[in-house]
């Protein structure tokens, strides 16, 4: 089963203001399958859940995505079978760094996706935390 993956776009032609690379979609039909729905992950360890240390909203975000992929694969998956992320931010200005950063795990992928600015995350110290959904075929 390959996911068909509607109006695919890149961030670059979207938001030609800003210096994204992400590839998305705006919609994701998938048929059978399993479905992986992840918590929303955020920079610390999956093992002890202790944070990274570092406030740089890349590094967060590299950590936010390696679990996001060590998830999937635990689950039997791929980054290819990933469908959905939601990706939420505590600062706008770190949209484009957060953003890039996403992009270097979802080239070629094309998720859907939905960002949000909120005024905080459960823990003062994140700066990002990303939600997805992943549909692993049978």
């Amino acid at each position: 089963m390959a996911h068909t993956r509607i109006r695919k776009f890149n961030t670059g032609d979207t938001y030609p203001e800003q210096n994204l690379d992400n590839d998305l979609c705006q919609a994701v039909v998938t048929q059978g399958g399993k479905t992986v729905w992840l918590r929303g992950q955020c920079p610390q360890s999956l093992d002890d859940a202790k944070n990274i240390d570092s406030h740089d909203p890349v590094e967060q975000t590299h950590k936010v995505m390696q679990n996001i992929r060590q998830l999937i694969e635990e689950a039997g998956g791929d980054m290819s079978h990933l469908v959905k992320v939601v990706v939420y931010i505590t600062d706008v200005r770190h949209r484009e760094a957060v953003y890039r950063t996403m992009g270097e795990y979802i080239k070629g992928v094309h998720p859907v996706s939905t960002g949000l600015v909120v005024q905080a995350l459960a823990r003062p110290d994140w700066l990002v935390e990303i939600d997805g959904t992943a549909v692993i075929p049978d």
